[in-house]
């Protein structure tokens, strides 16, 4: 009987010295996950509010004092733009009904609009206006000058504002235009300023200029 009390004190005693080494390998395996855990968060990348794929589209948008006249929605909105070809984008642009018309006139709608990765530097009303009116009759009455002063306004190829810091283009009516500048501030051959730029229209990139460019 004794012998048997002896040997029920000795499990006892065993069984109460093995519990606190369960208790620490498995306080340890918690520790282990937790540190894991913090590492993982630790090293997780931060969402930012921005990528830089936006940033760049911010930037590579739309800029100038003049487009801020340019409506939030509709079609003749930067979104509007963007699904319509560039003549029949410009006919959704109230402050471009001049060129519209001019372009009309001389039958250059369905050129423009089927023409591929071009750009069009595109007077606004105001810059037909300082053309005194007799002349401004006189060639929007002769097919063959007013082609030849639109499709000089027009370059073969899509220039992003990079481009146009210094360079000359070929433009469509076969001769040479310049441009020049920097940030959102471009002058075209050195006396029209880009008022609204980098406007996309689906098959055109669009400057709107202050003054009608001429042809030498």
């Amino acid at each position: 009987m004794n012998a048997f009390r002896f040997r029920r004190a000795a499990v006892a005693v065993a069984a109460a010295a093995a519990l606190p080494l369960a208790l620490t390998a498995c306080g340890g395996d918690n520790s282990s996950s937790d540190a894991a855990a913090d590492k993982a968060a630790t090293s997780a990348p931060a969402m930012d509010k921005s990528t830089p794929a936006e940033d760049a589209g911010m930037t590579d948008g739309p800029f100038g004092p003049a487009c801020a006249s340019v409506p939030a929605d509709g079609a003749g909105s930067f979104d509007g733009m963007a699904q319509d070809p560039v003549a029949t984008a410009a006919s959704n642009n109230p402050a471009l009904s001049t060129l519209v018309t001019a372009v009309k006139t001389a039958g250059l709608v369905d050129t423009l609009n089927n023409a591929e990765n071009i750009t069009v530097f595109a007077p606004t009303n105001d810059a037909f206006a300082k053309i005194p009116k007799a002349d401004l009759d006189k060639v929007l009455a002769d097919k063959e000058m007013l082609t030849n002063i639109l499709t000089y306004h027009v370059v073969g190829e899509k220039l992003t504002p990079k481009q146009l810091e210094k360079g000359t283009y070929d433009t469509l009516q076969k001769s040479t235009l310049t441009t020049a500048g920097s940030g959102e501030d471009y002058t075209v051959n050195d006396n029209s300023k880009v008022v609204c730029g980098n406007v996309p229209t689906a098959n055109a990139t669009v400057y709107i200029v202050d003054t009608v460019l001429m042809p030498k």
